[in-house]
């Protein structure tokens, strides 16, 4: 099975093409218009990795790496922004992105922060179930 990639952008032909860029790569997107509609993707046993635009109508991204944070502080966040700068970026890493990408981005460039966001997921995910299984 394709790992899940949640992707949220407002602009639809964003989104679109994100989603298919994943979909070559034999992921699995999870396309979402906003924060509202990418929320109850995110707990703390998705087994993907978040992707989302900074700049939103209503709840940004910075607003839903604050709650994914507090849902599961291990989940990966990649934030991208069509309108970067080296502030922002360094904010978003501050408050704990996994990384930070400018729109549009290449998609080799895309894809290997998402592999190296999988990869970490992977791990923590697997570091849970064993704890899991040595505790029962």
């Amino acid at each position: 099975m394709s790992e899940p990639v949640l992707v949220v952008d407002d602009d639809a032909a964003v989104r679109d093409a994100l989603a298919q860029t994943l979909d070559l790569a034999g992921l699995r997107p999870i396309p979402a218009g906003s924060f509202v509609a990418a929320k109850d993707h995110i707990t703390r046993d998705f087994p993907g990795v978040v992707l989302s635009d900074i700049r939103m109508p209503g709840r940004d991204g910075f607003h839903l790496l604050t709650y994914a944070q507090k849902m599961d502080g291990e989940l990966p966040v990649v934030l991208l922004t069509g309108e970067g700068d080296i502030p922002m970026a360094v904010a978003a890493m501050e408050q704990g992105a996994f990384d930070f990408l400018e729109k549009p981005c290449a998609p080799g460039d895309l894809m290997a922060v998402l592999q190296r966001a999988l990869a970490a997921r992977r791990a923590v995910l697997e570091a849970r179930a064993e704890t899991a299984r040595s505790e029962a």
